[in-house]
Parts: structure tokens; C-alpha cells; sequence
């Protein structure tokens, strides 16, 4: 009796051990799965999570801030500055162009879009877009993709339905803060929004913003993404990631956050006092931290070297190059010749006024001869002896 209930102890113990070996070995299987499925997704989109924390960008602490501004800045494809951002509209040799970039990323659910709120913009999981009702609202075709779920859908939209040629501008959220440990200004963008540019019913062309994207879930696949900059050098040196970072783009301010939520054309309507204060606002950003510390004496003189400079030219129509001190690089005052001829032919007309001063001075009255009838003895001796 006691062997037989050994024996059960045994095999009870066995198939424990049995099952245990059995499921670990299924975890370990299904982890695999997950390790190797996931390796794929990110060798297809060459995009690893270290790779997204290296582009993620810390904000920085309130803190370290001494100053922030919060600018609205709307970029203009069809000015030659931003053309990278545009071209090419068709995908040449893996190249596409930002809009096809963003787009293909949110209906694949790579990266997260934001409801376009006009000024409130919060990129919270609350106000994430779904994708199915911005591509109906927006009138892009598209067809579901295999193993498409209701809760993980996937959307496959042809080339020729990707209305590329209708973003004619962008939206960007940029950020100024100037930081009191470094003691510099820093600008980083913050988010980016596709603008479509389609016929409105009244005539003319309207304006659609389409969704925002944050610019640090967009770095990635940007810093994948190289452009030519200029049509002189076709070597595409540059990542789309460091066009934005560089600010090698070109755009017009229009808006600054502000507690009313007014855009400036609201402030301005004027198109002059709009321009002005676009250029006003611009100026203030890049020069807030020059205008922080009191010049050396250096700078002072080099600065009153310009003005002085700038009010001659501005007075004889001259064209004057001033460079940067820090350069290396002095100022350069170009003049016009008939000034010059104007000058010297003043020092001329001045040379005969003063030889005449100067023989007037040389022409001494002379002095009265006095009679030798005079009286005076002394006066008649003094006349024999210049007669002598």
C-alpha cells in the first residue's frame, strides 16, 4: 500500500514538472513571436524604439526657462525656399515627398494624429483623429487593408488618390525659449499640420487643415528622407529632419498664443500694420537674446560705426556693405564718384579765398610822413633820417 501511494507521488510530481516544462516552453514560443514580429515591423520601417527615444526631444523644465513664445507659422510651398517640401509629387526611387510621408504613416497607425482645433491645439489621446473619418471628410479614396479589424484598421489608398498636389502649404507650431542655464535662444518645432487648397463653392480657393502631427513622433522618418536644397547642387546633403531643425524653410507669422485666441490678420487688418507687426514679431525673436546684455566696448563702437555709416549713405545715395565684426570682416563704404568731384572741386573754389586773406594781411597801411614845418623837433629828425 505504501509503494502504490509512492508511486502516485511520483507520478503526480512528474506531470507537474510535465506541465510546467510545457507552458514555459509555450511562453517562450509566444515571446519569440512577438520578439520576431515586432523585428519586422521595424525592419520594415527601419525605425527602432531606441531610434525614436534618440529623436525625442525632452521639454524642458519650467524651471530653466526664463522666457517662452508659442508661434504659429504658415510655410508656402509654391515659393521657391520650400519647394524641398513639395517635390517630388510622384514617388521617384523610394523618394516621396512630406505630405505622402505623414499621410502613409497615420493610416498605417505608425505614428498619432491631432484634431485640428485652431489655436487649442492638445495632443492628448482624446483629441486623436480617427483615420476613417478624416479620410471620409476630406474625400480621399481608399480601400481596407488585409486582416483590417475594427479596432486595429488598416487603409490602402493608391498613389493617384493622394491629393499631394493640393497641400500647397503647412501649418508649424514652433517654440521660442530662452534657457537661463545656457543663457541662449532656442526654437524647436513642435507639431505640423497639411493645409489642402481646394475650389470652394462661393469661388476662390479655401483652406483645409487636415490633422496635426507631433514633430518628435515625425523625426525618425524624416532624418530617412534626404533632399537637394538648391538646383545648383543636386547631392541631396540634407534630411528633412535637418531642413526643419536648420530652418532652411521660408514662412509668414500667423499667430502668436495669446489669451484672446486672435490670429493677427484679426488684430491687424490693415495688410502694412500686418506686415510690420509679422516683422516686428520676427525681429524680436532673433535678436531677444542679443538684446539681453549690455554691449562691450568693442560692440558699442562697432555699432555706432554702422549707424554712422547707414546715415552717410542714406544722405549721398550711396550703396554701403557692412559685415559682421565677428566675421572678421570690416566695413566696406562704397561712394559715388560725382560726389567725391563735387567735394574737391568745393576745396578748389575755397583755395582763392584764402590767398586773398593772405595778401590782404600782407598789405600793411603805412604810416603818415609828417611835415618837416611841423613844430615838433623830434618829428623833423625822424623825416631827414629816412630822406637820408
Amino acid at each position: 500500500m505504501k509503494t502504490y501511494r509512492s508511486l502516485l507521488v511520483i507520478v503526480a510530481a512528474l506531470m507537474v514538472a510535465l506541465s510546467s516544462v510545457a507552458q514555459s516552453e509555450v511562453s517562450v514560443r509566444k515571446r519569440g513571436e512577438r520578439v520576431k514580429k515586432k523585428t519586422e515591423e521595424n525592419a520594415a520601417t527601419q525605425v527602432t524604439e531606441r531610434m525614436q527615444s534618440f529623436y525625442e526631444q525632452k521639454e524642458p523644465h519650467d524651471a530653466d526657462l526664463a522666457w517662452m513664445r508659442e508661434i504659429y507659422r504658415q510655410i508656402d510651398l509654391t515659393q521657391p525656399d520650400n519647394a524641398a517640401l513639395y517635390f517630388p509629387e510622384d514617388v521617384i526611387d523610394g523618394q516621396e515627398n512630406l505630405f505622402r510621408l505623414m499621410l502613409r504613416l497615420v493610416i498605417n497607425g505608425e505614428i498619432p494624429a491631432y484634431e485640428y482645433l485652431d489655436g487649442r491645439e492638445i495632443f492628448t489621446d482624446k483629441y486623436k483623429i480617427n483615420v476613417r473619418d478624416m479620410l471620409d471628410r476630406f474625400g480621399i479614396y481608399y480601400t481596407e487593408g488585409k486582416g483590417s479589424t475594427e479596432k486595429n484598421p488598416k487603409f490602402v489608398i493608391e498613389e493617384a488618390d493622394v491629393p499631394t498636389t493640393q497641400v500647397l502649404n503647412y501649418y508649424i507650431i514652433e517654440k521660442w525659449e530662452f534657457d537661463r542655464r545656457s543663457n541662449d535662444m532656442k526654437m524647436r518645432v513642435v507639431a505640423i499640420c497639411p493645409v489642402l487648397n481646394r475650389s470652394s463653392d462661393f469661388g476662390g480657393d479655401a483652406r483645409y487643415p487636415m490633422f496635426w502631427v507631433k514633430f518628435d513622433a515625425l523625426r525618425p522618418y524624416l532624418a530617412q528622407q534626404y533632399v537637394f536644397i538648391s538646383d545648383d547642387n543636386n547631392l541631396p546633403q540634407y534630411s528633412l529632419d535637418d531642413y526643419f531643425n536648420m530652418e532652411m524653410y521660408k514662412g509668414d507669422i500667423y499667430k502668436t498664443k495669446n489669451l484672446r485666441n486672435l490670429s493677427l490678420v484679426q488684430m491687424f487688418p490693415d495688410p502694412d500694420d500686418l506686415k510690420r507687426a509679422q516683422d516686428s514679431i520676427d525681429n524680436r525673436l532673433r535678436n531677444f537674446d542679443k538684446n539681453l546684455w549690455v554691449p562691450t566696448r568693442e560692440e558699442f563702437l562697432a555699432q555706432k560705426e554702422k549707424e554712422a555709416a547707414a546715415k552717410e549713405a542714406a544722405a549721398k545715395n550711396d550703396t554701403v556693405q557692412i559685415a559682421d565684426r565677428d566675421a572678421g570682416v570690416e566695413t566696406v563704404v562704397v561712394a559715388d564718384v560725382p560726389a567725391a568731384t563735387e567735394v574737391k572741386e568745393e576745396k578748389k573754389a575755397e583755395e582763392p579765398k584764402a590767398r586773398n586773406k593772405r595778401s590782404e594781411k600782407k598789405k600793411k597801411t603805412k604810416a603818415p610822413k609828417v611835415s618837416s614845418k611841423s613844430g615838433n623837433p623830434s618829428a623833423a629828425k625822424s623825416v631827414r633820417r629816412r630822406k637820408k
